[in-house]
């Protein structure tokens, strides 16, 4: 049966300060690669891959300024994501590490509403699971 971490229970930190009206985290790790043809045919007979990168996206309900800091200074930071299945002791923990962070880039949104969304993308070295 698989494991259904609690956005409720969870928390995403920015050099160890949680970001406080966090709506959702997003990321998608994406791997280089190139086919190597074979003479003569038209398929390939191998790949070779490249750099790996991480790229994601932080929606903050109104907006956060530390980020918006980090942002202006382009300084490196580091995000770590504490996801939770409920609050008992010997429930399923999964820790996500992003080293090296920069933003890249900040969309700021008022809605109908009159609520304001902050987008922050973001990029890291390396991602790390535990």
């Amino acid at each position: 049966m698989p494991t259904v971490f609690s956005a409720n229970r969870s928390n995403v930190l920015v050099d160890g300060e949680a970001i406080e009206g966090l709506q959702s985290l997003a990321f998608r790790v994406l791997t280089e690669r190139e086919d190597i043809r074979a003479v003569g045919s038209a398929e390939r007979i191998g790949v070779s891959f490249g750099l790996r990168t991480v790229q994601g996206e932080l929606a903050v309900r109104s907006a956060n300024y530390k980020l918006d800091s980090h942002l202006e200074l382009q300084a490196k930071f580091q995000l770590v994501a504490n996801l939770k299945k409920d609050d008992a002791a010997d429930s399923p923990k999964r820790t996500l590490s992003f080293d090296d962070c920069y933003l890249e880039a900040k969309d700021f949104t008022v809605g109908a509403g009159g609520t304001v969304l902050t987008q922050y993308a973001f990029t890291a070295t390396r991602i790390r699971e535990e």
